[in-house]
């Protein structure tokens, strides 16, 4: 799922993050309290952009609709504003309703917390901040329960592009977790149709190895331009890895940083080996996949505490930090709870 990236540096912004935002929600048959939920989150974050960082960015997209995704939630509209501004010193401070820097009322936090399912927020003094929330397709009695196992993703295409040439995919197998990245060659539609037609083929091949699936792929993306691909299957403690060409893989856990092996080649054009290796994964693990739109030289250590939070929080953090201007982007991170 591709997510919009709209820049908001004056009102005019902020009008057409919300636009986007009712648009997502209408897709996902939002009645009209939720596509009125939607439109002030939107609003409020926009807003929130200028009056404290001066411009930012705004991600629209929805989440909980894959095939067989893990992600337990019904689905709806998932949102997040991004900025280099001077950041929070007191993030819990700031979400209390009648809390102001900006000689406003103090409201705007609250209200996007009370419109949604999920609400979290990363800051740091210097550093900008980073705000994911997300308004469920159908309301709830309830919070949604915390997950062991929880995954999210940023896909945004080149700007200029109207689609991304980046493909992703999640699946549940029994007692595991199953993940893909594709990033097909170059831009536009042609990369795009490569993509897609590795992520058919990573649904359509549910009980093969990653390796296995990657060989389907190369046959199946013959008649594109070509990708490079990878899949991770966790499963208990371990990790099965395989990838063709650019596609980085690292499990994080325990202060450690573990890089995964992709082999050279370009699926449906150029591939000598299908090889997948296994490891062991390292505690509390997280796994975080992305294509070459995302730089490869971040550190999750050098922002304490981002790794307790959302998947779709870190991955937007790494978005923001390290994603390339002149190129698709897509990084998707995996909690693993089942590893010790």
């Amino acid at each position: 799922m591709t997510m919009q990236a709209l820049a908001v540096e004056d009102p005019s912004g902020v009008a057409a993050a919300r636009r986007e935002a009712v648009a997502r929600a209408d897709g996902q048959g939002m009645g009209e309290a939720g596509l009125g939920a939607v439109a002030l989150v939107a609003t409020e974050m926009a807003t929130n952009l200028l009056k404290h960082a001066g411009r930012g960015t705004v991600l629209a997209g929805t989440y909980g609709s894959l095939p067989d995704a893990a992600d337990a939630d019904d689905g709806g509209v998932e949102l997040i504003a991004l900025d280099r501004g001077p950041g929070m010193a007191d993030v819990l401070a700031c979400r209390r309703d009648g809390f102001s820097t900006a000689g406003s009322a103090g409201q705007g936090l609250g209200a996007i917390a009370r419109q949604s399912a999920l609400f979290e927020i990363f800051s740091r003094p210097g550093q900008g901040t980073a705000m994911l929330a997300r308004i469920p397709r159908r309301p709830r009695s309830a919070p949604a329960a915390t997950q062991a196992t929880t995954w999210g993703a940023v896909s945004v295409a080149l700007a200029g592009q109207e689609v991304c040439g980046d493909a992703w995919g999640v699946r549940a197998l029994p007692e595991g977790l199953e993940l893909m990245v594709a990033d097909g060659l170059g831009h536009g539609p042609a990369a795009a149709k490569a993509a897609a037609a590795a992520l058919r083929c990573f649904f359509g091949s549910a009980g093969r190895a990653p390796a296995a699936m990657l060989e389907a792929m190369h046959g199946e993306l013959r008649p594109t331009r070509g990708a490079a691909a990878a899949v991770a299957r966790l499963q208990g403690s371990t990790i099965v890895f395989a990838g063709l060409g650019n596609i980085s893989g690292v499990a994080v856990g325990g202060g450690e940083m573990r890089r995964m092996v992709s082999m050279n080649g370009t699926l449906g054009h150029a591939a000598r080996r299908f090889q997948a290796f296994t490891s062991t994964l390292p505690p509390s693990p997280l796994l975080v996949l992305h294509s070459d739109g995302i730089g490869s030289g971040w550190r999750l250590e050098d922002y304490p505490g981002l790794a307790m939070l959302h998947p779709s929080l870190i991955a937007a953090v790494l978005f923001r930090d390290f994603g390339r201007p002149r190129d698709d982007a897509t990084v998707l991170v995996a909690r693993w709870g089942a590893a010790p």
